[in-house]
């Protein structure tokens, strides 16, 4: 049955659901890869679909911005709609040179200075982790396409807009982290106390080392590498 947020009924919604941040993307990936696509949700303009990527059934829906976003999202499609595998694919900005705007970004963990793990089931270690099994299968498919990605903790904010400025040198070189994004801390937590599998990948959009942007209509509709990785994971899990 439907929830306040999302107004699919069960069965309706695959069990792997890709899941990038802004709706529109999600839009973007329906109309140019799924075959057969149907509407599952319009509550809030948070867009969700279902359809066939090379014979197989998968979800794609947005998350919204922030953790108390994809919180909401990702424990009721895995609580009650059977959900078992997201994938989060969004942007980032990157903390070092190495990693550079268009890169790919694996999340082996993610850093954040957040309450939420803390309130949701009283978790108070300030990293949490992706599900190994589905990295491995994301890099197993990364090496088969021969697309590079970077592997390392991204940094999970709060806040976008920090006075003063972002303190990115001392995240990178106590904690880590390559690049900052606003979701993975607490999609890997509702996964880990739910018993279901979740990962991250991410496209770097911004770099606080270059100061390099690129527009918010390529966020939605040039990530296409990254797109393609999660698409052909999706079909082999």
């Amino acid at each position: 049955m439907a929830t306040a947020h999302i107004q699919a009924e069960f069965g309706e919604i695959a069990k792997t659901v890709l899941m990038p941040g802004d709706p529109l993307r999600a839009k973007h990936l329906v109309e140019n890869y799924l075959e057969n696509p149907v509407q599952f949700n319009f509550v809030r303009n948070m867009f969700g679909y279902t359809g066939i990527y090379k014979g197989k059934k998968i979800s794609i829906m947005g998350s919204g911005m922030g953790m108390p976003s994809i919180g909401i999202y990702s424990y009721e499609l895995y609580s009650q709609y059977g959900v078992e595998n997201i994938i989060r694919i969004g942007s980032a900005g990157s903390y070092v040179k190495e990693v550079k705007v268009y890169d790919v970004v694996l999340a082996d963990s993610a850093y954040s200075q957040s309450s939420y793990a803390k309130v949701q089931s009283g978790y108070d270690k300030d990293k949490t982790y992706p599900s190994e099994k589905l990295n491995a299968e994301i890099i197993k498919k990364a090496q088969e396409l021969k697309l590079p990605i970077h592997q390392s903790c991204v940094h999970s904010s709060d806040v976008f807009y920090v006075e003063g400025g972002s303190d990115y040198k001392k995240l990178s070189e106590e904690y880590g982290c390559t690049c900052v994004e606003m979701e993975s801390f607490a999609l890997f937590h509702n996964a880990k106390v739910l018993g279901k599998n979740a990962a991250c990948l991410l496209t770097i959009s911004d770099s606080f080392i270059t100061k390099e942007e690129i527009s918010s209509e390529a966020r939605q509709t040039s990530f296409d590498k990254m797109m393609e990785l999660a698409l052909e994971t999706a079909v082999s899990i």
